[in-house]
């Protein structure tokens, strides 16, 4: 039941029982404004948008914090990118206001800022992407009516010029590469990222049929090697071809099928901060991709990742 009353200091109070039979109540200096806010929340009940006005009072801080320790299906490496967009990009602006104070028009805005700021514009989306996502979360958890962040405009990204190698080039690369020739070579040849390519054991070869299974992935995390499914849990045969096949089993000879086929001088699993130091980057320079690099501005950045 809902009721407007005038109180003793000239204001006006509107109130009305929730769902869960609590007196929620609000005041007003004018008559029409408690009665259109009444209004407003009388509908709300009617059409199943209702949202007890105290489930909205959570931070958005305190919520992110909540959605994170719900996503229990998250690789290390995406895990901690959403870790630091929060700390950096995110919870500075959005840290310490109220779900129910989130709108539309100031994310919209908060978007538009980062846009004309340093960030490149796969960063704005991927900023704007895990505010909806702790939003999405509000919704279906009854703290909020509807994701604020929907519909918000976001800046196109610019794909770059893709550069294409002859199998020369290729060969030039891998060379260049010293001890981590095959590797490069696998890479190649294979499409496979490079988390895959140093958790690959030699009882995932099938050289006989020139295959390899794809059936785990590193990441460097933090410095520290952490091992888990392929990109998207897939597991997946790869082919090879001939000449691969026949230069991995003299390399892999000897070798036990519990380890590594591409592996650290010591043995250990082949760090991807070790191997661009040491046998990529080195490579890039000292070939005609250190040219193509300075001519055309290409970033090898994502290569094999």
């Amino acid at each position: 039941m809902a009721s407007i009353a005038r109180r003793p200091d000239g204001r006006w109070r509107a109130r009305y029982r929730d769902l869960a039979g609590k007196e929620q109540c609000r005041h007003f200096v004018r008559k029409a404004d408690a009665q259109l806010w009444l209004d407003s929340v009388t509908t709300s009940v009617h059409t199943g948008a209702y949202v007890d006005p105290k489930r909205m009072r959570l931070t958005f801080g305190e919520w992110s914090g909540q959605w994170l320790a719900t996503k229990v299906d998250l690789k290390p490496t995406t895990r901690r990118g959403y870790e630091g967009m929060l700390r950096v990009h995110i919870l500075p602006e959005w840290g310490p206001v109220r779900l129910g104070d989130i709108t539309h028009q100031g994310i919209a805005a908060w978007v538009a800022r980062l846009n004309g700021s340093h960030l490149g514009a796969s960063s704005v989306r991927q900023a704007h992407r895990v505010v909806s996502l702790i939003l999405a979360l509000a919704v279906r958890d009854g703290r909020l009516a509807r994701n604020p962040a929907v519909g918000v405009p976001l800046p196109r990204t610019v794909r770059g010029e893709q550069v294409f190698l002859t199998h020369d080039q290729v060969d030039q690369f891998a060379e260049a590469a010293g001890r981590d020739r095959l590797a490069i070579l696998f890479l190649a040849y294979t499409g496979v990222r490079y988390g895959e390519m140093a958790a690959l054991r030699v009882r995932n070869l099938n050289l006989l049929r020139r295959r390899a299974l794809i059936a785990e992935a590193v990441v460097d995390v933090n410095g520290h090697a952490v091992f888990g499914t392929p990109k998207n849990h897939q597991r997946r045969q790869v082919p090879l071809p001939r000449f691969l096949a026949d230069e991995l089993a003299v390399h892999v000879a000897g070798k036990t099928p519990g380890d590594f086929v591409f592996a650290a001088e010591k043995g250990g699993v082949l760090h991807l901060r070790n191997f661009r130091r040491t046998s990529f980057d080195p490579a890039v320079r000292a070939t005609v991709l250190g040219r193509v690099s300075r001519i055309l501005g290409v970033r090898w950045s994502k290569v094999g990742s």
